[in-house]
């Protein structure tokens, strides 16, 4: 049987720069293997072929997804083994001291020709700092959005019942644990929803809500969502609970989902960019906006709502264009760096990897 994947962002361009919730992903692992170097296309590929054949063994993996590059990976986790494997080359971080794992770091780079290498670096470097710069001014322009995104709050937030808003909260919070409570420690693991890239805004929800009871957290900027899925998260682990804690890639101070696995729920803010509608059977709407919102308040200042809207999109357009040339010049650095590569070396070193976590596999299986 073929194990369930489940897929997600630990890294995002958010409007408070390159935030990373890596380590939280790494949590309570063993083994540890970290890819350093090397072409990128090279270390993603690597990571989804051994995905692919621990999840042919029956194995359930997490699959971290890279919000640099469309379709590619970070990293794979084993929960069942507590085994991980990572792309720790810069912009990505990872400090193993603090994971308490047997770490093994996989050179990709070693395939690299040095004297090559030496002679195409001018041209890597200048390629590097534009890099920078186009993903500094992403980021620049995400924080000027989020300032925009404040404004547009603000019309609801003079409008919010808090009453009622804490109320509704309550509410759910009793019907979502009930009487349960569990004598252990809970577990958090810290994730993106979803991601701002080079081709727009992506997210992995129907894949992580698959088979539990959803709710749809309905709404407008500041009608209180994030506030309810943070005070539902803190009740859940609170009871011993282990708590998916689901951050918003455009703010990470802000959440967007919350997903209790042990008792089958996930709520979410579902509007745009990751909006949803009920599709499966037993899917809900909690609408924030009828319930805690002055009735009347959309129309009362539409034309304040569109002119902050439009002026929040064009913001966001013009960080995913930066995003969009930042990728650009990557694929440009890659080619340069390609030129140096020794790909049969380096198909060597992978399969010494593939090698190294079969071994663990196969004493798994004994």
């Amino acid at each position: 049987m073929t194990g369930i994947i489940k897929n997600f962002y630990v890294n995002g361009n958010t409007a408070r720069g390159l935030t990373s919730l890596f380590d939280s992903s790494l949590q309570d692992l063993e083994r540890l293997f970290i890819l350093k170097e090397g072409p990128a296309l090279e270390r993603s590929n690597l990571i989804r072929s051994i995905a692919d054949d621990i999840a042919q063994g029956g194995y359930d993996i997490w699959l971290l997804h890279s919000p640099f590059d469309n379709g590619s990976l970070d990293g794979l986790i084993v929960p069942a083994l507590r085994l991980g494997l990572v792309d720790g080359t810069p912009p990505r971080f990872i400090d193993p001291a603090l994971l308490g794992a047997s770490v093994q770091y996989i050179y990709l780079g070693e395939a690299a020709d040095a004297a090559e290498l030496q002679a195409l670096k001018p041209e890597i470097e200048i390629l590097s700092t534009q890099i920078t710069q186009a993903y500094d001014q992403a980021y620049a322009g995400f924080a000027e959005a989020l300032r925009i995104h404040d404004d547009w709050e603000t019309v609801y937030i003079q409008n919010m019942n808090f009453q009622a808003a804490d109320e509704l909260t309550a509410s759910y919070i009793d019907t979502f644990y009930g009487d349960n409570r569990l004598e252990k420690t809970s577990r958090v693991d810290h994730r993106f929803l979803g991601a701002a890239t080079a081709k727009g805004s992506f997210d992995f929800v129907p894949n992580l809500t698959d088979g539990l009871k959803r709710y749809f957290v309905k709404g407008r900027a500041g009608s209180g969502k994030s506030t309810m899925l943070k005070k539902i998260a803190a009740a859940g682990v609170d009871r011993g609970l282990d708590v998916e804690i689901y951050h918003c890639g455009f703010d990470p101070n802000s959440l967007d989902m919350v997903i209790v696995r042990e008792l089958g729920f996930a709520i979410f803010d579902s509007t745009a960019p990751h909006e949803y509608f009920p599709d499966r059977s037993g899917d809900e709407i909690i609408d924030m906006y009828a319930s805690c919102i002055t009735p009347g308040t959309d129309e009362a200042n539409s034309d304040t709502i569109t002119e902050i809207k439009n002026r929040y999109a064009a913001q966001i357009k013009t960080s995913v264009q930066q995003l969009a040339l930042a990728k650009t010049l990557q694929d440009e650095r890659e080619q340069l760096y390609s030129k140096a590569v020794d790909y049969e070396q380096l198909e060597q070193i992978k399969n010494e990897a593939k090698q190294a976590i079969g071994n663990i596999l196969a004493a798994a299986a004994r």
